[in-house]
């Protein structure tokens, strides 16, 4: 019996109506269960080594996937870290770990190598869950396994509803998970992200082998667990929300010193750096120029709560700014890898905007007509460097060697190919 025939034969875990999934794990119809507690109760939090070494053990010991999800403190906390990691395997239970009190995670990772971990949006997670040395070698993607599916909402609610009946409760995923002690109803809802998540994994496994589209999507997994941690954003003051309204080199680098130091200020808080300056305020600085604390006061952003020193070391990044020599002033623009932006392509070379056009069509009615999004389909980003440098000669060989050279999988490779060669070979590439 299944977690979730389990979870639905326990009346008392249950309101009256619903059903677990079919054998074919079909979507249902009539009114869901909401899920209320988990089957064995909230497990204590784990804080230390002994109760630790304790769960590699158990979990060492069990069968069959794990379900892997992590809680972080996005908006609250300074950086992406997590602040409970949950997990659930059968023969094992679930375990919930404060990553705070126990930091190093690396024994339980060894533990589950080779093991399939089931995440939902693996992408966000990983890089939290890397940084307490827990890493995958396999994983299967709930989330993502649902657009290849062409299911259209695929949220982790969404998706346990529509496929395995049941309701999770919603109301914690953006709350201040740095706090501590953990609230009872805060690690009740983090207990039943995980309750089901193998259920949803094996439901989604069928329909993906029904639609002839599992190879895609075990590619896809593969992809996922084998890259490497994503590089650091170069200049990623320059993503400061509003900047499309600074457009002199002064203004700009007041925006580079007000968003650095209020990253250090951040960081040294472990705070969350909207909560320090907000973007707004910061661009409202570097349209104002202001000269002089009083100045700097009467702007949206640096009202009366704003203390004299908070505004002092506000005015004294505005006047560093303000100091720098013409060669020292960033530049407008970043430096631009690929092509250029697609509403560029008419003026600079009307032939690629043409061949966008066809490409970005086709592709549209392609992934129409496999039923998922056009970006799962092929990465957007390597259609438009196809297009804007074509192979040559254009034919199946070179684009095939095209889109592996950009990173595609053979499935895309082989589903794509056909339809970029008749885009390409249609407008003069």
């Amino acid at each position: 019996m299944t977690d979730a025939q389990e979870t639905a034969a326990d009346s008392s875990l249950r309101a009256i109506g619903g059903t677990p999934p079919d054998d074919a794990g079909s979507s249902l119809t009539g009114a869901p269960t909401p899920l209320l507690e988990p089957r064995e109760g909230i497990p204590p939090v784990v804080t230390d080594e002994a109760a630790l070494a304790e769960v590699i053990a158990a979990f060492a010991a069990g069968s069959g996937p794990v379900a892997v999800d992590a809680e972080r403190a996005s908006g609250y906390r300074y950086g992406q870290r997590a602040y409970l990691v949950q997990l659930r395997r059968e023969g094992a239970g679930t375990a919930l770990i404060d990553p705070v009190a126990c930091p190093d995670l690396s024994g339980l990772g060894e533990a589950l190598s080779g093991v399939e971990w089931v995440l939902h949006a693996a992408t966000q997670d990983l890089p939290c869950l890397r940084e307490i040395g827990m890493a995958p070698t396999r994983l299967f993607d709930t989330e993502l396994a649902g657009r290849l599916a062409g299911f259209p909402r695929v949220g982790l609610g969404a998706m346990v509803e529509s496929v395995l009946g049941f309701v999770l409760e919603k109301g914690h995923s953006a709350v201040d998970w740095s706090t501590r002690p953990l609230p009872e109803p805060w690690l009740r809802y983090a207990a039943l992200d995980v309750e089901l998540l193998v259920d949803l994994r094996d439901a989604l496994e069928k329909e993906l082998d029904r639609q002839g589209k599992l190879e895609w999507a075990l590619q896809e997994f593969d992809a996922i667990a084998a890259a490497p941690p994503a590089e650091p954003r170069k200049d990623p003051w320059r993503r400061t929300s509003g900047m499309h309204k600074v457009r002199r080199r002064r203004q700009l680098a007041v925006v580079r010193e007000l968003w650095q130091t209020r990253d250090r200020i951040a960081q040294r808080r472990d705070v969350s750096p909207g909560k320090v300056l907000s973007d707004a305020a910061i661009v409202e600085a570097a349209l104002a120029l202001p000269s002089s604390v009083h100045a700097l006061a009467a702007l949206n952003g640096f009202g009366h709560r704003t203390g004299r020193r908070q505004l002092e070391q506000w005015q004294a990044a505005v006047d560093r700014a303000k100091a720098l020599t013409e060669s020292q002033l960033p530049q407008p623009g970043q430096p631009v890898a690929g092509p250029p932006p697609p509403r560029a392509w008419a003026d600079k070379d009307p032939a690629a905007a043409a061949r966008l056009s066809a490409a970005r069509a086709g592709v549209s009615a392609l992934a129409e007509e496999l039923n998922m999004p056009q970006e799962n389909l092929i990465s957007p980003d390597t259609v438009r460097r196809l297009c804007w440098e074509p192979p040559k000669p254009v034919d199946a060989g070179s684009v095939e060697s095209a889109l592996t050279g950009y990173g595609a999988r053979p499935w895309q490779v082989e589903q794509v190919t056909p339809v970029l060669v008749a885009a390409l070979s249609a407008n003069g590439a």
